[in-house]
Order: structure tokens, then C-alpha cells, then sequence
């Protein structure tokens, strides 16, 4: 007596591959939009660390000394949230060029080129896009070390 092979399951067996190819498409969807979430919160930390480090810089040290110190703390932030070799770029605008004056506003934005996809020991793949966060601070009026007088209205109105 033999059995007989009908095709039963064989429709099954070919929708295997297909289920395969819309898991791993769906799982680096899922991963790449989470590099985007993950780049967004680091940009963010290394603006506002860039930001504070400069506002809160010693006195006595030059604008160019401040921007340096602040640069090192934006890198240090970005890098212990995302393992990047790229570093994010820094810009740092203060209202009169120096974190040495009361009430100065100080705003620094972090830039972030995140690729279009990252395969898993690959890298990334494609032009992507921009990832950009900003962070703005004003040089305490009553801080030590500084000379002069307030010249700003410190009830939360800008300069």
C-alpha cells in the first residue's frame, strides 16, 4: 500500500519566506525609528549641555576657551547616550559674544546627520536626514565672579 502526496501545506511552506521578509522589513522599520528617537534625545542633551557648560564658564576664560570647554561637554553627553564615531556639530550663538556678562543669552543648537537605514554590522545606508535640537540660557544675573551690574528685568523677560 502507498500513500499518496497530495499538496496539502505546500501553500504554507511557500508563505514561509514572505512572513520572514515582512518580519525582518518590519523589524528595522521598528530599529530605525528608534535610532531617530535615540538621536533626538542625544542632540538634545548635547545642546543643553553645550548650553550650561558655556553659561556657567569661569569668568576669567576667553569666549574661544568657553566655546571649547562647552564643545568637549556636548561631546561628552552626545557620546555617553549614542555610540557614535560621528560627532554631532555644535553652534553656539551669545547675544553679545561673550558668557561673561550678566544676562547674556547663550543658545546653542546640536546637529545630527542620521542615515536613511542602519543595517546591523553594515552601518548606514542612504542620505538620511537632519536631526537638530537647540538650547537657550541666560548668564545669572547674580553670579559671582562677574563684574557689573544685572541690566536685564530678571522676572523671566528677556533682555
Amino acid at each position: 500500500m502507498t500513500a499518496g502526496h497530495d499538496e496539502s501545506g505546500q501553500g504554507g511552506f511557500e508563505a514561509l519566506p514572505l512572513g520572514l521578509l515582512v518580519f525582518v522589513v518590519g523589524a528595522l522599520l521598528i530599529a530605525n525609528a528608534w535610532a531617530a528617537v535615540d538621536a533626538k534625545l542625544a542632540v538634545s542633551s548635547a545642546a543643553r549641555e553645550a548650553t550650561r557648560t558655556y553659561v556657567e564658564a569661569p569668568a576669567a576664560l576667553t569666549a574661544d576657551e568657553a566655546f571649547a570647554a562647552a564643545r568637549s561637554a556636548a561631546e561628552a553627553a552626545f557620546a555617553a547616550q549614542r555610540s557614535s564615531a560621528r560627532r554631532p556639530d555644535i553652534r553656539l550663538v551669545a547675544g553679545n559674544g561673550a558668557a561673561s556678562h550678566r544676562c547674556t543669552r547663550v543658545t546653542a543648537e546640536a546637529t545630527y546627520r542620521l542615515p536613511a537605514l542602519t543595517v546591523p554590522w553594515v552601518g548606514g545606508l542612504g542620505h538620511g536626514f537632519t536631526v537638530r535640537a537647540r538650547h537657550s540660557e541666560i548668564v545669572d544675573p547674580f553670579r559671582s565672579g562677574l563684574s557689573g551690574t544685572a541690566t536685564c528685568d530678571v522676572g523671566g523677560n528677556e533682555p
